[in-house]
């Protein structure tokens, strides 16, 4: 979007009878208000003006930081290129607002343009708060607000290794992921005694803490900034902290919240807060009746300034009604909105959900359990890094609560706030799986038509079932498009989805069962695709069978890592190039791919090399012993038959495999969703109940599979006799010894959702037994939902088991020689990855902790002695216990 041509100092009138609004700002807040008035017509009877500081249009704020993750400045862009043309809006970029004077209702820019309004709305936003510290001012300080900051950032990281940041609220976290990203061991330092004080409680923010940290990030609470330590030429060297403490640093990032820019009220007489923001009535309108204020720079009629923006979206609407009212085009948007003339604003819900440096971050109603008499129900599990707490009332209503590491049930949980649940609360708080069990999972059928799924644009469930029922919306896309649901944040998403499936389903309605937004094709059928098409490439995939609207596009954290996986299986087959890491399937991975090993919760990385069958020489285990020793690496014999090292940065992985390499091993795929492992007891060999050579079984499934790329990870497990003893009845695939041959066992699985695998075929001979897991692993890679392991698949596909087997064993789709084909493939083109990558010097490129100082190691990654061996240095690996009110009212 480029700027109107430059106009004179003063602009003609607009035409007799014609109107003039003049908005100054055009952030989230104003776009959306501009939105407000097209949508009542008010832009077809009026002439409107848009001032704008920043150089260019209205661009997502709430996902500044997907800059650092590939999004360009246009992808954020929130403006359609024909809107502002198509609606006769008159934008001036680069050109603020500086002075406005009231009795003769005109308004200046910095240019000199002036304009005569008849309305003329104030969306100035906020501006970030920089603590009065010695030293601000010095080369390598910035904010972080707009995106001409982080281009400043990105630019100045170049030459930096370490940065701070000063504030650990909401932004304040999106900046320490942005620096880490960008690849500097960041700090951040946070005056409160923990992360995100005013949305989470203490044990919120210790599993915060705890996670945040075992990302490699250090974290400073309870202090301040002191000084800010330049050298000779002005640039930053250190920060001085309250508690006299030092951190040396090459870039400072003040995200210590925002204040109202209400400078230009204040200039113009308008009356503002003691603390700031333009004061407004539940109509938006400031004490002189052609002035509105909205968004951050107001202090509402309540006395708040509001700094999320689902408020600001909300006093937007509410200037544009009282606009259109005022100009006689008042009319109802079908939308399913409040747009009458009483529509007004007198405070907002806070509830909020973020994804912060990737952990799930929420909060709703009353956090904190400030209400007289009321308790907490809190599961925590400093494990897996998740708290969540729910506050409940006297009369066992829910009135909030906080959910960190596993936010899963906000979009369910905040709806229901001021009832009292359909569950109790000791269910909802449960992991899916526990609460599943004990006949929990609340769904959106259990709530309300007026419970509000979207926060951002107050979207009710009713508002979205009449999306489906009255304005024929089946897809998500549309059900956005109608409501505007979904459009803020993206939180509510999921239930948006499940609400509108539902209604779909009680119509009669066959469901959208894409995978994601950017497919409407399921995993299963994206396979096919690729197989048929034989396609190489995600962009070709997304571009060519994509949604209308992703095409073109980057896809989303869903359907990239299943496409690549798709790709991996597939790549003998299609003419793809198998190993993951290089050109465009890098970018398709999950975490633990991107370096071939899994990360730990100190930063550190695990090396798992393959022990087929459990069988290992003692030269080999002298290998591993003298590798660990050498690291420094912590060690540990695993349930699967393998020795799991531990505490490798990433620097030192290609070293460490270089060595076991060398002495014949390769990966054990602990990291991908792949094979691990195939168990065995030692058999007839050295048992005296065996009946069959286990551990040669195990060894020869081991090597066949290895590698091979499924939706879920795959075990497995070879016992020689009926005694069991290699558990192969909890595996994906297990086999049980017979005094005939083989018993082929299927769909099992151990975990929080144990189930006994189900009798395939029995009394197979080898030839025979490997046949049918070749079958049995294909068509399960060709079927499968997106992270669905056999177990689930087996229940969920339609006939189960005797599908499954009418399909594997007696080839009712004429589908056998071409799942043996796949799987012959594959075994053919077996490459081990780690071995690949030690042979190319530029994939060995990639194993750096910091991409701007190569040879530098993390120093974050610590670790302190224990039983002998080492474990990480996290002082809140294992923190005090958090008391606990339960609804009984004693002590847990």
């Amino acid at each position: 979007m480029t700027s109107m041509p430059p106009h004179p100092d003063a602009t003609p009138d607009a035409a007799p009878g014609t109107p003039t609004l003049v908005l100054v700002g055009h952030g989230m807040v104003g776009q959306r208000f501009l939105e407000e008035l097209a949508e009542r017509g008010v832009t077809g009877r009026a002439r409107v003006v848009v001032l704008c500081e920043e150089p260019r249009a209205a661009y997502d704020r709430v996902q500044l930081t997907s800059y650092f993750a590939g999004r360009t400045p246009d992808d954020l862009s929130l403006t359609d290129p024909d809107f502002l043309a198509r609606h006769g809006i008159e934008l001036h970029l680069g050109d603020p607002a500086t002075a406005v004077d009231r009795t003769a209702r005109t308004i200046t820019a910095r240019s000199g343009l002036t304009v005569r309004y008849d309305a003329l709305v104030l969306a100035t936003g906020s501006y970030p708060f920089v603590p009065p510290v010695p030293g601000k001012d010095s080369a390598g300080c910035f904010v972080y607000r707009t995106i001409e900051d982080l281009l400043a950032i990105e630019e100045y990281a170049k030459n930096a290794r370490t940065g701070v940041v000063v504030g650990g609220g909401l932004l304040g976290l999106e900046a320490a992921g942005a620096l880490k990203d960008l690849g500097l061991h960041t700090h951040i330092v946070e005056f409160s005694p923990r992360l995100m004080a005013l949305q989470v409680d203490e044990g919120g923010g210790r599993a915060l803490r705890r996670t945040v940290e075992g990302m490699g990030l250090e974290v400073h609470t309870g202090v301040g900034g002191k000084e800010i330590v330049a050298d000779g030429t002005g640039a930053v060297t250190a920060m001085g902290l309250s508690d006299d403490s030092r951190i040396d640093t090459d870039l400072v990032v003040f995200s210590a919240g925002v204040r109202p820019r209400d400078q230009l009220a204040r200039d113009c007489g308008l009356p503002v807060g003691e603390r700031g923001g333009v004061a407004v009535d539940a109509h938006c309108r400031t004490d002189d009746p052609a002035v509105y204020a909205i968004g951050e720079c107001a202090l509402a009629a309540d006395g708040r300034v509001y700094g999320l923006v689902a408020p600001g979206y909300d006093m937007a609407r509410v200037a544009a009604e009282a606009l259109a009212e005022r100009f006689g085009t008042g009319t109802d948007t079908g939308t399913g909105t409040d747009t009458g003339a009483s529509a007004v604003f007198t405070g907002a819900d806070l509830s909020t959900k973020l994804k912060l440096l990737g952990v799930d971050v929420a909060s709703f109603g009353d956090a904190h359990g400030t209400t007289d008499g009321c308790l907490d129900v809190v599961y925590a599990d400093s494990r897996s890094g998740v708290y969540k707490k729910l506050v409940i009332g006297a009369a066992g209503e829910l009135l909030g609560g906080v959910l960190v590491g596993d936010a899963e049930a906000y979009g369910m949980l905040r709806p229901l706030t001021g009832t009292v649940p359909p569950l109790a609360p000791e269910q909802l708080v449960l992991p899916a799986g526990v609460a599943a069990e004990g006949g929990g999972g609340l769904g959106p059928s259990a709530l309300p038509d007026d419970a509000v799924l979207c926060n951002c644009h107050n979207v009710t469930k009713g508002t979205v079932r009449a999306a489906v029922t009255e304005h024929s919306c089946g897809t998500l896309p549309e059900i956005k498009k109608c409501t505007r649901a979904g459009t803020g944040c993206g939180s509510c998403a999921k239930s948006l989805t499940a609400v509108m499936n539902d209604e779909l389903a009680a119509s009669g309605v066959a469901v959208d069962t894409g995978l994601c937004g950017c497919f409407g094709h399921t995993r299963a059928e994206l396979y096919e695709i690729v197989r048929t098409l034989r396609l190489t490439s995600f962009a070709a995939l997304l571009d060519s069978h994509g949604r209308p609207e992703a095409r073109n596009g980057e896809g989303c954290e869903i359907c990239k890592p299943t496409v690549g996986s798709i790709i991996a299986s597939l790549a003998p087959s299609v003419g793809a190039d198998g190993y993951v890491l290089d050109g465009e399937q890098a970018a398709l991975q999950d975490t633990n791919d991107h370096f071939l090993a899994n990360l730990q919760r100190n930063g550190s990385y695990s090396i798992v090399p393959r022990v087929p069958g459990g069988e290992i020489t003692p030269e080999k285990l002298i290998v591993i012993g003298e590798v660990a020793r050498d690291f420094g690496l912590y060690t540990k014999i695993t349930g699967g038959q393998r020795i799991d090292l531990f505490g490798a940065r990433v620097d030192q992985l290609p070293q460490v495999w270089a060595r076991l390499v060398a002495a014949g091993f390769e990966s054990g795929h602990a990291y991908g969703k792949a094979l691990r492992t195939v168990k065995s007891c030692v058999g007839q060999t050295w048992c005296r109940y065996g009946v069959q050579d286990s551990v040669r079984m195990a060894i020869e499934l081991e090597l066949r599979y290895r590698g091979l790329r499924s939706p879920h990870k795959l075990k497995s497990a070879v016992s020689g006799c009926a005694r069991e003893c290699a558990e192969a009845r909890g595996k994906d695939f297990g086999v049980i010894a017979t005094s005939q041959g083989w018993n082929l066992y299927v769909g099992g699985n151990g975990g929080a959702d144990p189930r006994h695998a189900d009798l395939l075929a029995q009394d197979l001979d080898d030839t025979g037994l490997i046949r049918l897991i070749d079958r049995f692993l294909m068509f399960y890679i060709r079927t499968a939902d997106r992270l669905e392991r056999t177990s689930a698949w087996l229940e969920r596909i339609e006939g189960g088991l005797d599908h499954v087997r009418d399909v594997v064993v007696h080839d009712s789709l004429g589908l056998c020689a071409e799942l043996e084909a796949l799987m012959a493939a594959h075994v053919t083109h077996y490459r081990d990855e780690w071995a690949e990558t030690l042979a190319d010097p530029e994939r060995l490129a990639r194993f750096v902790s910091f991409v701007n100082a190569p040879d530098a190691p993390d120093p974050s990654v610590r670790f302190v002695p224990e039983r002998d061996q080492v474990k990480p240095d996290l002082t809140l690996l294992a923190g005090p216990t958090l008391p606990v009110r339960t609804l009984e009212g004693t002590s847990a």
